[in-house]
């Protein structure tokens, strides 16, 4: 039989900040310092959002909540690089996203406390709602790109999922339409090591989870999830490519899940403190405030403001957010079909 060539690819890694803030200056994306200050004021926005969120939740004035703590570098780094004229689809887990775009903060808190006009999303934003059931938004997110190509709109599309989503049939008929038809769209996954309380091992047998691109034609990268500037170089070289007709590109970001997978789970009952406890160290925050600090960028003083300015943003937030005049319960069926079922009707008079 005649020896058959099949295509080999090598995975890129993706590393610029180390866990001790140093940086590998012939990698380090060029950002003014307005720029690495404005994405560190940011993730300790999204941080302070997300301590507040888990606080309303435990004292019964909100929903279940998807904590993003440990994950605000692979949100906010890639969001830094997004065009407001692009889209975006996020999964349930991208508040550091909405937060950079400049979604309204009180919005977000309405849509945890069970409110869905929270997702009613600003005229000026190009993102869509929130989507919970894991892998939904991918193909959307392929339409999207498809459409962007048929007008020759030279915007690209961004879609959020973490790993968990990877096994789900629309992950693969997304890639597999985005390959075929070389659409503008990054993919970009978080992988946080746990889908719920399923481990990374347990969810593929691939070896990296940025290697499944090459399957469907097109370019996966893994990068340093908490690592900031890395996570934001590899997206906006993603989008410059999707733009300029290049094609689409995966990005996994190796990053992890510090708290429990929503205030519904507990973690402890599936993985080990001594787990959590070594992935403390490479905390997002703190790795870029140590390279802020070798640069001269970083002060005692400085850091007092930013943490003040970011609690009082979120707590005005938080008392706009419980002003609004609550949703009343007949909305939920008034909005779901287009005329009320015999069953509706019946229900709507319990209230």
């Amino acid at each position: 039989m005649p020896e058959r060539i099949i295509e080999s690819f090598n995975i890129k890694r993706l590393d610029i900040l180390d866990d001790n803030g140093n940086a590998d200056e012939s990698l380090t994306p060029s950002l003014s310092d307005s720029e690495i200050k404005r994405i560190y004021e940011l993730l300790t926005l999204s941080r302070t959002f997300d301590h507040h969120a888990l606080s309303l939740q435990r004292e019964g004035r909100m929903g279940t909540y998807a904590s993003i703590l440990g994950q605000e570098a692979s949100q906010i780094g890639s969001a830094f690089a997004i065009k407001k004229s692009d889209w975006i689809f996020p999964s349930f887990r991208e508040m550091g996203v909405y937060i950079t775009m400049g979604y309204p903060v009180h919005m977000l808190f309405q849509y945890w406390s069970g409110d869905e006009r929270g997702m009613k999303c600003p005229d000026d934003l190009n993102i869509f709602p929130l989507a919970v059931p894991v892998g939904t938004q991918v193909p959307h997110a392929v339409g999207a790109a498809m459409a962007a190509k048929y007008k020759k709109d030279k915007v690209a599309v961004v879609c959020y999922f973490g790993d968990g989503g990877t096994s789900k049939g629309d992950f693969h008929e997304g890639f597999n339409m985005a390959g075929v038809f070389k659409l503008p769209v990054v993919f970009i996954c978080q992988n946080n090591q746990w889908a719920i309380s399923v481990p990374r091992e347990k969810q593929t047998a691939s070896k990296t989870l940025a290697q499944k691109a090459f399957a469907y034609g097109f370019e996966g990268i893994q990068v340093d999830g908490n690592d900031v500037l890395a996570v934001y170089k590899a997206t906006k070289e993603a989008l410059d490519k999707a733009r300029n007709g290049g094609g689409p590109t995966f990005i996994e970001c190796f990053t992890y899940r510090m708290g429990d997978h929503t205030t519904a789970d507990d973690a402890s009952r599936y993985r080990s403190k001594e787990e959590v406890e070594a992935w403390k160290a490479k905390d997002p925050i703190l790795r870029l405030k140590l390279f802020m600090e070798r640069n001269g960028l970083w002060t005692e003083q400085y850091q007092k403001e930013v943490e003040e300015k970011s609690r009082d943003m979120i707590d005005e937030a938080v008392k706009k957010e419980e002003a609004i005049e609550r949703p009343h319960p007949e909305d939920m069926f008034a909005y779901t079909y287009e005329s009320l079922t015999q069953r509706q009707i019946r229900e709507m008079r319990d209230f």
